[in-house]
């Protein structure tokens, strides 16, 4: 096994503050005053469907005929509404064109799914029966125009009133297809190259190294890019808690496997994971996360960390593993708030055998104010949702995230941040389904089960 190469560096930068990743640069138009005056739906109507669609999308067009969607602007918002989709893999999956259940049925959106060019890896890998995104070609909706539509979806689909901002529009950016490849080196920050690494048929891998980053000095990071080759299930970035003695340290370097050549746990391995906290990661192949304005987390002076990448080969022929990370950082003079980091973890989990939609619930309740800007998901291939309700508060019971997904959960965002104070906290509802004959319970390997919530605040 080739061992792993970090490179680092701390030249100065200003970065720009936004989150997407494989985008052209940001495109900034003028915001058009004509359609102040429309309803959030008027606007989708006249500069989306009617500028991208509807050439496909009319009565008589071959692939409205294909799809059963008419999108001109007479009928299409009845075309849309809690209608079940012709593709009958999409229907099969419980899914509507667009539902009016706000932002639970974000994720249960046929329409959202076909459109979201951005999570087109998650789309090709997971849904390939769905048929392809669109518009089709390229030329892929915008991401102010996917932003739109997604805060119209989240607001209940209504057909009247305004519920987006225009603002949204002057992004013309779009996403850009392309291969996996190596990240550039950050002007000021650290890079990370876990170097290609073989993953055998039908197996999963997990790996782990750690690297000492020889800072003299605390840092601090805003910026998270990661790129992984595919079949990732994900790459996750942990540190040792103050719990672990310095000189039970993994050695610097080495690649340590969860798994022995029999399949078996290997102990010493395990004998880390108690110690982790974690500190960044995801499970799309590819992620440019920056924090909001202002907010960076701290990496104290002469640290280290405890890289992990999980990759899962469901074919017949060996694939290989690669991982790029790099963390972006800025002065000190640049940050009004440290982050800290969110790592909800219900490892007491049962699902019984011959059992399907098995609901495991846990509550965790916060001992300081916390202003949370980040939540996601982690759980493996038995979850079939995963909700997240507020506990406490001015906000208690309200959804605040939710995912089908597994393999690719959504990174949710909340600008301004959603507050708990002290004795407030969150309710999470995952819900599995096991046809086994063997009972489930808490593991590794993607055929266990997990029940995390990872996040971020300060």
């Amino acid at each position: 096994m080739k061992r792993m190469k970090i490179i680092f560096y701390s030249i100065p930068s200003l970065l720009l503050l936004m989150v997407g990743c494989n985008t052209e640069e940001s495109k900034i138009a003028e915001p058009n005053n004509d359609l102040v005056n429309l309803s959030t739906y008027e606007v989708i109507q006249t500069e989306i469907w009617d500028q991208s669609c509807i050439s496909c999308h009319m009565t008589g067009a071959s692939y409205a005929n294909q799809s059963g969607l008419i999108l001109t602007a007479d009928v299409s918002y009845e075309q849309l509404m809690n209608r079940v989709p012709n593709n009958v893999a999409a229907a099969e999956d419980g899914l509507l064109l667009v539902g009016e259940e706000g932002y639970a049925s974000l994720p249960k959106s046929f329409l959202w799914e076909k459109i979201n060019a951005n999570d087109m890896d998650h789309f090709y890998q997971d849904h390939p029966e769905y048929g392809a995104i669109m518009p089709l070609g390229d030329d892929f909706l915008t991401n102010g125009e996917l932003e739109f539509i997604r805060q119209w979806i989240e607001a209940g689909a209504p057909e009247t009133g305004q519920v987006a901002s225009l603002e949204l529009l002057t992004n013309e950016a779009r996403y850009t297809p392309t291969p996996f490849e190596a990240l550039a080196v950050p002007e000021s920050g650290y890079q990370f190259h876990i170097e290609p690494f073989t993953v055998g048929p039908g197996m999963d891998r997990e790996i782990f190294i750690y690297e000492k980053l020889d800072n003299a000095e605390p840092i601090y990071v805003n910026r998270v890019e990661i790129a992984m080759q595919s079949g990732s299930h994900h790459f996750l970035i942990y540190q040792f808690n103050n719990g672990l003695s310095t000189f039970l340290y993994p050695p610097e370097g080495a690649t340590r496997d969860v798994y022995d050549a029999s399949d078996n746990y290997v102990e010493s391995v395990l004998f880390h994971l108690q110690f982790h906290d974690f500190v960044t990661g995801t499970q799309w192949p590819k992620m440019d996360y920056h924090y909001p304005e202002g907010v960076a987390f701290k990496i104290p002076a002469d640290f280290g960390f405890d890289l992990n990448s999980h990759y899962v080969n469901k074919g017949t022929e060996d694939i290989e593993g690669e991982v790029y990370a790099n963390l972006h950082t800025v002065p000190e003079s640049e940050v009004v708030h440290v982050a800290k980091l969110l790592d909800i973890n219900n490892d007491d989990i049962y699902i019984p055998a011959n059992t399907l939609q098995h609901k495991v619930v846990y509550d965790f309740i916060a001992e300081e104010e916390m202003n949370v800007f980040q939540l996601f998901s982690h759980a493996h291939s038995n979850m079939t949702e995963f909700r997240v309700y507020a506990v406490g508060g001015e906000n208690d019971g309200e959804l605040v995230y939710i995912t089908y997904d597994w393999e690719h959960p959504p990174i949710k965002e909340f600008d301004p941040p959603l507050v708990l104070e002290s004795g407030q906290g969150f309710r999470l509802e995952t819900t599995y389904d096991n046809p086994s004959s063997n009972s489930l319970r808490f593991g590794l390997r993607s055929t266990d089960e997990m029940m995390i919530l990872f996040g971020a605040y300060y």
